[in-house]
């Protein structure tokens, strides 16, 4: 119960701290969209700059916090995993467009037989 009451402390402005990162990203799109006779290189990097302050504003709400948590340990996930060789991948790929081919050629002769039928009923 102490944890649940010490992470709600720890998360209790959330509210200004979006509405931070909001007035942050409206400063960016005005600022830009005001400061369009600059050179982009300042532009972007005025917006490089509040992106960085907007994402660093919404890793410290709860939010946050828990979507930092889930990147990491997709990231542990994706070491996880065994990828395929490149020749397993040729091979899948050969077989995948051999596949769509085939069925190219079904459908297509699907479509001329029943578009034939379809001249024969009508006349």
């Amino acid at each position: 119960m102490n944890a649940k009451a010490d992470t709600q402390q720890a998360f209790h402005m959330d509210w200004l701290k979006w509405l931070f990162v909001i007035a942050l990203v409206a400063v960016g799109v005005i600022g830009n969209s005001f400061y369009g006779d600059q050179p982009i290189i300042y532009r972007v990097l005025v917006l490089l700059v509040l992106g960085l302050i907007a994402l660093f504003a919404v890793l410290k709400t709860a939010k946050g916090a828990a979507l930092w948590v889930v990147l990491k340990e997709a990231q542990v996930e994706v070491r996880k995993v065994v990828w395929p060789s490149r020749q397993e991948t040729n091979q899948t790929t050969l077989i995948v467009v051999g596949l769509v081919i085939v069925m190219a050629f079904i459908l297509w002769g699907l479509d001329t037989l029943l578009g034939w039928l379809a001249s024969i009923i009508i006349g």
